[in-house]
C-alpha cells in the first residue's frame, strides 16, 4: 500500500507544478521515472520473493514422513482443506493464481526437457527420482506397439528401485502390462499385489461344498458322455461326503469304486479332485466358463490353490481350468482383477517343470500382446516359456506314447523300475524334462512344445469308463489344438514315443485331406520315432496281469499284430511320404521290459519299429527308457540333436 501511494504522490506533484527552465525539465523528468519504474520493480520483486518463500513454507514437510509414507502402497492424490476460511480472501486468490502461473510454467518447461506426461499422470507430483517410473508407466500406454513392449523390458530389468516405486507400478499399470511383467524372466514379484480379500464362506458351509455347488450350477445338457461321466460320478460322490461329513454313513456303491481304490486318502481331498476333473471338462466349453466365472468360480478356485500347496495334483487341475478359462479374451480382465497374475508370476518361476508349464499356458493366453496362438488343453511350451527377444524359427513337438505324460515321458533315465510302479507313481516326482533343459539351451531359437492325452492300458482303469478313443479321434483332437497353436507356421520336427508315433502318423493323413491344414505337412521338415510299433506289438495278447490288461482299452487293441487299422494307417502313410521332402529317424529298444512283476516282454520289436523309411539305429535299453538319455552326451541324445539340426539347418540359418 505504501509503495502505491507514494508512486500516486509523485505523478500528482508532476502533473501540477510550474514548468522549470526547458534544460533542468528534462533529467527532471528522467529521474522521476525512473524512481518510479525502479520502485515497481523493487516492490514487484520483494512481492514476488516473499510469495515463493510463502509457497516454499507451505510446501515443506517433514522428510521422514515422506519417506514413510512411500514405503505403503498408496496413490497419492490432491486434498483440499476443509476449513471454508482458508478458501476466501484476496491473498488466497492472488496465491492461487500465482501458483497456477507457476504450474503452467513447469508443465512448459517438462514439455520442451522431458516431454509431456499423458492426461492420467498430469495431475501428479512427480520427484526427480521418480520421473522415470511415471515416464515407464506411460509409455506402456503408447499407442505403438514397439515402445509398449520396450517400457515392459526396461521394468523388468529394472534392479534400482525402491519397494515404493515397483508398488506405484503395480498399482498403476494397466492389465496389459501387468500381463507382460509376469511373462518376463527377470521381473521382481514386487511388480504384483497380493490377491484381494477372498469372500468368506457361507455359514455352515465348506469348500467341497461349495465346489460341488459350483459344479451343480453348470449346464448338463448336450454334454458329450465323458463330462456327463465326470459331472455324475463327482456329484454322487461330494453327495456321499457331506452325508458322512454331517454324521450319516459312507456307501460305497454304485460309483463308490473310487472310494474303495483311495480308502486310505483324506475323503474331502478325494471328492474335490473329482469336482476338479469335471470342471477340467467343462472349462473347455466357452459358454460354461461365462458361468464358471458368474458364480465366483475364480474366488473359489483361487481359496482351493492356497488350501492345497502341497497338493500339486488338484493345483495342476485348477490351473488346468485356469488356463482354458483364459482362451476366452472376454474373462481376461476378470481374471487379472481376481489376482490370478500374481500367483501365476510366482508358479511360473518355480524349478518344477509341471507347475512353470502350466503357469506359462496360462499367461500366454493371457498374453494377447505378443502371442497370437491359443494353448488348449493338453499343449505345453517348453520353450519359451518367458517373452523373448529371440527370434522363434521353428518348432519341435513332443508326443508320448501309451500311459506317457507330456513331462515325465522326456525326463532323464533314472532307476530300472517295473511298468507297474511307473504307472502308479506320482507324477510330480519327476521334475527334470530333457527338452526344456537341453534342447533349449543347445537350439534356443527352437519353441519346443509338448502334448498330452489321457490313455489308460486297460477298460478297468479307464479315467472315464465311457471314453473309447481311438487313434483317429484322437488324431483330430491334438490336430485342431496344434493348429490353434500356431504349428504349421513354422518349420516342424515331430519326436514321438510309442503310440504317439502312430498319431504323428495319423495326424500328417489327415493334415494331407484337409486345405487348411496343408502348411503343417508343407513345413513338416522331419520325424523322429522312438520305439513306434508301426506293425504292432504284443502287449495286447498279455492278460496274465488281471489289475491292467483284463479288459485291454481300445488303444491297447489297436496297437495288437492283427490290427486292420494299424495296417492301413501303415500302408497309406508310406504312399503319403514316399514323394515328401522330410526326414525320418528311429530308434527301437532291444531289451525287455518288466510288466508287473512276472512278466518280461520286449514290447516294440525290431521288426515292428521298422516303418521302411529314413535309418533304424537299435538301442540297448528298454521300451520306457529308449526316449530318456542318461545324460547330456550320451548317444540317445546326441544323436537326436544332430538330427534336427540337420532337418533344421537351412531354417535356422536363415
Amino acid at each position: 500500500m505504501s509503495l502505491a501511494a507514494y508512486c500516486v504522490i509523485c505523478c500528482r506533484r508532476m502533473g501540477t507544478s510550474t514548468p522549470p527552465p526547458k534544460s533542468s525539465t528534462y533529467w527532471r523528468d528522467i529521474r522521476n521515472i525512473i524512481k518510479f519504474t525502479g520502485s515497481l520493480i523493487l516492490g514487484g520483486s520483494l512481492f514476488i520473493t516473499y510469495e515463493v518463500l510463502a509457497l516454499k513454507k507451505s510446501l515443506t514437510l517433514d522428510t521422514q514422513v515422506i519417506e514413510r509414507e512411500k514405503m505403503k502402497s498408496y496413490i497419492y492424490v490432491h486434498t483440499v482443506s476443509l476449513d471454508k476460511t482458508e478458501n476466501h480472501g484476496i491473498t488466497y486468490q492472488a496465491r492461487k493464481e500465482l501458483h497456477k502461473a507457476v504450474r503452467k510454467v513447469l508443465a512448459t518447461s517438462a514439455r520442451i526437457f522431458r516431454g509431456p506426461f499423458a492426461d492420467t499422470f498430469s495431475t501428479v507430483d512427480i520427484e526427480d527420482h521418480d520421473c522415470a517410473v511415471w515416464l515407464l508407466l506411460r509409455k506402456s500406454r503408447s499407442d505403438d506397439r514397439a515402445a509398449r513392449l520396450q517400457a515392459v523390458q526396461e521394468m523388468s530389468e529394472a534392479r534400482h528401485w525402491h519397494d515404493y516405486q515397483y508398488r506405484i507400478i503395480a498399482q498403476a499399470c494397466d492389465m496389459r502390462t501387468l500381463t507382460g511383467l509376469a511373462r518376463s524372466k527377470d521381473s521382481d514379484l514386487r511388480f504384483f499385489l497380493r490377491p484381494p480379500p477372498l469372500p468368506s464362506l457361507k455359514e455352515d458351509s465348506s469348500t467341497e461344498e461349495e465346489l460341488r455347488h459350483l459344479l451343480a450350477s453348470l449346464p448338463q445338457t448336450d454334454l458329450d458322455e465323458c463330462i456327463q461321466c465326470f459331472t455324475a460320478l463327482a456329484l454322487s460322490e461330494s453327495s456321499q461326503s457331506l452325508a458322512a461329513q454331517k454324521g450319516g454313513l459312507w456307501c460305497f456303491g454304485g460309483n463308490g469304486l473310487p472310494y474303495a481304490e483311495s480308502f486310505g486318502e483324506v475323503p474331502s481331498a478325494t471328492v474335490e479332485m473329482f469336482c476338479l476333473e469335471a470342471l477340467v471338462k467343462h472349462s473347455e466349453i466357452p459358454t460354461h466358463c461365462d458361468k464358471i466365472e458368474a458364480n465366483g468360480g475364480l474366488q473359489l478356485l483361487q481359496r482351493l490353490y492356497q488350501l492345497h500347496k502341497d497338493c500339486p495334483k488338484v493345483q495342476r487341475n485348477i490351473m488346468r481350468i485356469l488356463g482354458n478359462m483364459a482362451l476366452n479374451e472376454h474373462l481376461h480382465s476378470t481374471i487379472v482383477r481376481s489376482g490370478w497374475v500374481s500367483i501365476l508370476a510366482e508358479a511360473i518361476k518355480s524349478q518344477h517343470v509341471m507347475e512353470a508349464s502350466h503357469a506359462a499356458r496360462t499367461l500366454a493366453n493371457l498374453d494377447r500382446e505378443t502371442v497370437p496362438d491359443k494353448y488348449h488343453d493338453g499343449v505345453y511350451v517348453l520353450h519359451p516359456q518367458y517373452r523373448t527377444s529371440q527370434p522363434i524359427k521353428a518348432d519341435v513337438l513332443f508326443i508320448h506314447g501309451l500311459m506317457g505324460a507330456a513331462f515325465k515321458t522326456w525326463r532323464q533315465q533314472d532307476n530300472d523300475q517295473d511298468l507297474t510302479e511307473k504307472v502308479s507313481e506320482d507324477e510330480t516326482k519327476y521334475t527334470t524334462c530333457w527338452p526344456k533343459s537341453w534342447l533349449a539351451r543347445d537350439c534356443p531359437a527352437l519353441r519346443i512344445i509338448s502334448v498330452e492325452y489321457d490313455t489308460s492300458l486297460s477298460d478297468w482303469r479307464a479315467r472315464c469308463p465311457t471314453e473309447r478313443k481311438s487313434i483317429a479321434f484322437r488324431s483330430n483332437e491334438l490336430l485342431r489344438k496344434l493348429r490353434a497353436a500356431g504349428v504349421g507356421d513354422r518349420p516342424v520336427v515331430w519326436v514321438s514315443h510309442s503310440m504317439g508315433g502312430l498319431l504323428v502318423k495319423k495326424m500328417l493323413l489327415e493334415a494331407s485331406k484337409k486345405p487348411e491344414m496343408n502348411t503343417i505337412i508343407n513345413n513338416t521338415r522331419g520325424i523322429i520315432f522312438y520305439s513306434v510299433p508301426h506293425h504292432g506289438s504284443h502287449l495286447a495278447e498279455y492278460s496274465v496281469n488281471i489289475r491292467y490288461l483284463l479288459f485291454p482299452s481300445l488303444e491297447v487293441k489297436e496297437l495288437s499284430k492283427d490290427s486292420p487299422a494299424l495296417k492301413t494307417l501303415q500302408d497309406d502313410f508310406l504312399e503319403f511320404a514316399k514323394d515328401k521332402n522330410f526326414q525320418v529317424l528311429s530308434f527301437v529298444e532291444t531289451l525287455p521290459t518288466y510288466i508287473g512283476s512276472m512278466i518280461k516282454l520286449h514290447v516294440v520289436p525290431l521288426d515292428s519299429a521298422d516303418l521302411g523309411l529314413g535309418d533304424l539305429i537299435p538301442v540297448d535299453v528298454n521300451h520306457l527308457n529308449i526316449c530318456k538319455p542318461k545324460k547330456k552326451d550320451a548317444f540317445l541324445y546326441q544323436r537326436t540333436l544332430q538330427f534336427i539340426r540337420d532337418a533344421l539347418a537351412k531354417d535356422l540359418e536363415n
